[in-house]
């Protein structure tokens, strides 16, 4: 029986070390990127890490630097390394098709690149549209732009997922065994893709950031409200209207302000940024929707170190609770 692991990861430096130890044991890897020319020669060694990521677009540079070491020392050991992402190489092709002159109206409506084109189209009007209203509108009507958005960016995701499983399918038969990375959020490609293999290839899905949270003596995920409202999005797109999806909009605002956003990289055996994520997840469940109002409007525009402050002092002098321990993660 072929075997394929799904690796559900978030994206930080801290979790590189489970992420090899389970890379090893495959012999073939899908990563959850483009096909980019210039992959091939970061990892032979005929281009340099720095150099190879000053070309890519990457949001986390010491997450990126990591992996590309870990991928070049298992290249080395003769594992198979392939770039899979249909949604993100079909948006880079709409982005030249549009930079060589031409107009969204010259796609093909019944093509792939249409529906990528109109899917992050509304999606990013949905997000600017939540900017907007961020910083000066309601706390009721920022909660809606939020549940807006998290529409939106479901569709993405389960075009996305669906895509990627469809180009998986044939791909990952072709090995024993196969490694297949992804974003913690992309869950729904775990029974897209197996629902299009036969029955003899075996797909497990792998959490990694539990060995951290097991690690640190707890139980649960590292969904944060904003990734829990998606996910209700991906997997019952036609639910609306409930008391839950105005909570976990309200407390992703809330969680946004209080979380890390710089990447750590010291003492990662210590997992600071799955700490961080943990105990801020834990403070904005204690929270009600009348609690995240009154909160919102006070740290809307204040930096990070300021917001936990007011909320630590809030817990403290309003919901006469201990003070929770969202400080900066030591590292």
């Amino acid at each position: 029986m072929k075997r394929t692991t799904i690796g559900f990861s978030i994206h930080r430096p801290e979790i590189i070390p489970a992420t090899a130890d389970l890379m090893r044991w495959h012999e073939a890897i899908f990563l959850e990127e483009p096909p980019v020319p210039e992959f091939r020669q970061m990892l032979t060694g005929a281009l340099s890490i720095d150099d190879y990521l000053l070309l890519v677009d990457v949001e986390y540079p010491e997450f990126s630097r990591g992996m590309c070491r870990l991928l070049r020392e298992l290249y080395q050991n003769g594992k198979k390394i392939i770039q899979v992402e249909p949604f993100l190489q079909n948006l880079l092709e709409v982005h030249a098709f549009f930079s060589r002159g031409h107009c969204p109206n010259e796609l093909k409506p019944e093509s792939i690149q249409h529906q990528v084109y109109l899917t992050e189209r509304d999606t990013t009007k949905a997000l600017l549209n939540y900017y907007q209203i961020v910083m000066n509108g309601s706390f009721e009507a920022t909660v809606k732009a939020i549940i807006r958005f998290a529409r939106s960016d479901a569709a993405r995701f389960r075009l996305r997922d669906r895509l990627r499983a469809q180009a998986l399918a044939s791909q990952i038969t072709q090995y024993p065994s196969a490694f297949v990375e992804a974003g913690a959020i992309h869950y729904s490609l775990y029974p897209l893709l197996r629902q299009s293999v036969p029955k003899q290839v075996q797909i497990k899905p792998v959490f990694l950031a539990h060995k951290a949270l097991k690690t640190l003596g707890q139980k649960g995920h590292l969904f944060g409200p904003g990734d829990q409202l998606t996910l209700t999005y991906i997997f019952h797109p036609d639910i609306r209207g409930t008391q839950r999806e105005d909570l976990l909009a309200a407390r992703s605002l809330i969680y946004t302000k209080l979380i890390e956003k710089e990447e750590l990289s010291a003492e990662l055996k210590n997992f600071p940024h799955v700490r961080n994520e943990r105990v801020c997840m834990q403070t904005v469940n204690l929270l009600t929707l009348d609690d995240c109002g009154r909160l919102f409007s006070l740290i809307r525009r204040l930096k990070t170190a300021h917001a936990r402050q007011l909320v630590e002092d809030y817990f403290v002098r309003v919901m006469k609770h201990p003070r929770p321990d969202i400080k900066r993660p030591s590292v």
